[in-house]
């Protein structure tokens, strides 16, 4: 699926003190670049890294971005899914009435996500006979 330039996505994680931890989710971002280089992505975090998701929107509404994706980087839909990003993404929805902010279902959860990591994880255990 082809996104438009008027579309941006938020790979949205918890965030760490460690800079290390971020780096799976930045790789992330570069391959969306890579694959589709029209489109803008960006990282947020919740807590103890940065950007914050407010800002990342603000840079995406400000680069064109009418339609914008929020991708939870969780395993699950745990508390931050369930209940904290809900809230921060309708002070968006408030803020920016004329921008669409859809939400993804928790990445963990998506069924080629759960099927690539049942497959890594068989994978792994053939190696080690």
């Amino acid at each position: 699926m082809t996104l438009a330039s008027s579309h941006g996505i938020i790979l949205f994680g918890h965030g760490s003190r460690d800079p290390l931890w971020c780096k799976p989710i930045e790789a992330v971002a570069t391959r969306i670049g890579h694959l589709q280089p029209e489109v803008q992505v960006r990282c947020a975090y919740l807590e103890l890294s940065t950007p914050d998701l407010p800002t990342c929107a603000s840079e995406l509404i400000a680069l064109g971005a009418r339609f914008v994706r929020v991708v939870p980087m969780f395993l699950g839909t745990g508390r931050h899914a369930r209940e904290d990003l809900p809230v921060l993404v309708e002070a968006l929805r408030v803020q920016y009435p004329d921008v669409q902010f859809s939400v993804q279902v928790a990445m963990g959860e998506h069924p080629a996500v759960l099927d690539l990591m049942a497959r890594l994880a068989l994978d792994a255990a053939d190696s080690s006979e």
